[in-house]
C-alpha cells in the first residue's frame, strides 16, 4: 500500500480515533485492569494480565479473570498478606504454558517488589536516558531476585538478547498513556510517551511492513526500535498511540 507520508499520517489518525474509545475495551486483555479502581489494583492486574496475553483473547480474558477471582478481585492486598497455604490453589492456575509454579513466582516476586521497591512504577522509573531496552533488563533483574525455576524466566523478555518485550511494552503503554480517550490509564506520571515503544505482535508487524512503516523482516528489539523511529514521524510526542491503528487494522479488518 503506496501512500504519501501526509495521507499515511491521515489514514494511521483515522484508525487511531476509530480504535482508541471505550467500545474497544470489552474485547481486549485492557478490560481486566478497567475492573479495578485503586493503583496498586490496577498495575498488578495489568502486570498479570499483559503476562498472560498471548494465544487466543478469550483464552486470555477467561483465565485472567479466574486469577483476579483467586484473589478474591483485590491482588495488591492478597499479594501482601496471602500466607502460603493461601497459595497453594494456584499450585493449578494455567493459561498455556504459565503454570501453576509460575504463577507462584509471580505473586512472591510481586510481594518482593511491593514491600522491598515500593511497587512497580518505582522500577520503571526514572527511565535510564530514554533508554527503555536498559529499563526492561534491570527491571526484570530485579522480578528475578525472588526464587523460581529457570523455565519461569521465559514469560520475561529480555530487550538485550533481541526479544520484542510486546507484553512488557504493552504494560507500560496502559500505565503511561493518558490521551482521555478511555482505554490507556495513564497512572504514571513519571515517565513521558514519547520515549514509549511499540509493541509489535504478527498481527500489528504484518501491517506496518504493508504501510512501509518497518522494513525488517523478523519481530525482534531492532523492530520493535525501527516502527517507533517511523510513527515518530507522525507524532513525536506520542508514537505509541498508533498501535490501536495497528493492531486494530491487523486484528479486526484483516488488513
Amino acid at each position: 500500500m503506496l501512500l504519501t507520508h501526509n495521507e499515511l499520517f491521515d489514514f494511521l489518525e483515522e484508525k487511531y480515533l476509530q480504535y482508541n474509545n471505550a467500545a474497544f475495551i470489552d474485547t481486549d486483555p485492557v478490560s481486566i485492569p478497567h475492573l479495578f479502581s485503586r493503583k496498586e489494583d490496577i498495575e498488578i492486574s495489568g502486570f498479570l494480565t499483559a503476562i498472560l496475553s498471548w494465544g487466543n483473547r478469550a483464552g486470555i480474558l477467561k483465565d485472567a479473570r479466574k486469577l483476579f477471582s483467586m484473589m478474591d478481585c483485590s491482588p495488591h492486598d492478597f499479594i501482601l498478606n496471602a500466607s502460603p497455604s493461601d497459595l497453594n490453589p494456584f499450585r493449578f492456575f494455567y493459561h498455556r504454558t504459565f503454570n501453576g509454579d509460575d504463577c507462584i513466582f509471580f505473586l512472591q516476586s510481586l510481594k518482593n517488589i511491593y514491600q522491598k521497591y515500593d511497587g512497580l512504577e518505582k522500577l520503571f522509573t526514572p527511565v535510564y536516558q530514554g533508554n527503555l531496552s536498559e529499563t526492561i533488563s534491570s527491571f526484570r533483574a530485579r522480578f528475578l531476585e525472588t526464587g523460581h525455576q529457570k523455565r519461569s524466566e521465559k514469560h520475561l523478555a529480555n530487550p538485550a538478547k533481541g526479544a520484542t518485550a510486546k507484553r512488557i511494552l504493552m504494560f507500560l503503554r496502559w500505565m503511561v498513556r493518558n490521551d482521555k480517550g478511555g482505554v490507556d490509564f495513564g497512572i504514571w506520571k513519571n515517565i513521558d510517551p514519547s520515549i514509549l515503544l511499540c509493541p509489535i505482535d504478527v498481527h500489528s508487524g504484518n501491517v506496518a511492513r504493508k504501510l512501509g512503516l518497518l522494513n525488517r523482516k523478523s519481530n525482534d528489539w531492532k523492530a520493535v526500535e525501527e516502527l517507533t523511529a517511523n510513527l515518530r514521524s507522525f507524532d513525536p510526542a506520542d508514537p505509541v498511540k498508533y498501535d490501536f491503528a495497528l493492531f486494530g487494522l491487523g486484528v479486526f479488518e484483516h488488513f
